[in-house]
């Protein structure tokens, strides 16, 4: 069937990456149209998701399915490799759905509109990429992408401290990325092949050492992006003191 080889998850995530990129171009000064135009950009994108998992995805099997790949720097062995599986899938789904409800709940915004649902659908295609890729290096770009539109959401439409709790959301979690960079690297340069591929690092044979300094890493990494106690302390400010406070700040110890 054609259906089979249309590449979803491709198109899922960018969807809203290459509908953003239009945001500019349409004549609307208040942002009624860019607002319709952005949720029903999420909507489409959110039923391409379901469209995907409920007729190509078969829930009977483990492995990696809607696999995609295209190579994209030979010299360095990045491709443009993306796939789900049981765990990956149930988080592409929950992004779409999120996503699409965060368009609906920024109705109201009326602020520089076109500007906020660039980053919004940025965001949303960015995300989504980051459950899907099969590819290390690609991991860490798409991660650090979602970090830009983010960074901008909470400078410009945060509350009455967004410069300080942006600019703390940056370092925090482009401190905790550069883990993930560094990680990658030894784990891709490790032993006579040099690969990005997540099923080869996989396969790959390393020492218990090795895999000790690469569990730090990550868990760094993933810690301050989570967050985890006590690598949280970003997270307070970005969302609002006043709406949310682990136990933590109420204590007294952020």
């Amino acid at each position: 069937m054609v259906m089979d080889h249309f590449p979803w998850l491709t198109t899922i995530i960018l969807l809203p990456i290459v509908a953003a990129l239009l945001i500019p171009l349409i004549p609307d000064k208040e942002g009624k149209t860019v607002r319709w135009y952005s949720l029903a950009v999420g909507l489409a994108d959110f039923a391409l998701i379901v469209a995907a998992f409920c007729t190509q995805y078969d829930f009977a099997r483990s492995d990696l399915q809607l696999v995609e790949r295209y190579s994209w720097v030979p010299q360095i062995d990045l491709n443009w490799s993306v796939g789900a599986d049981g765990l990956s899938m149930p988080l592409i789904i929950l992004t779409g759905f999120i996503t699409t409800l965060a368009l609906l709940a920024s109705w109201p915004v009326t602020f520089k509109p076109k500007l906020f649902y660039f980053l919004l659908l940025s965001m949303y295609g960015a995300q989504i990429a980051v459950f899907a890729v099969q590819d290390m290096l690609l991991f860490f770009l798409v991660w650090e992408l979602e970090l830009i539109p983010v960074y901008l959401l909470l400078s410009i439409w945060g509350g009455k401290k967004r410069l300080y709790a942006a600019t703390k959301f940056i370092l925090y979690t482009a401190g905790g990325s550069l883990f993930i960079l560094v990680a990658a690297l030894a784990m891709a340069f490790y032993g006579d092949t040099v690969t990005f591929d997540l099923q080869a690092l996989a396969a790959k044979t390393y020492s218990t050492d090795f895999q000790v300094w690469m569990y730090l890493a990550f868990f760094i990494a993933f810690a301050v992006k989570l967050p985890i106690v006590p690598f949280h302390t970003w997270l307070p400010d970005a969302m609002g003191r006043r709406r949310l406070r682990c136990i933590c700040c109420w204590r007294g110890f952020c």
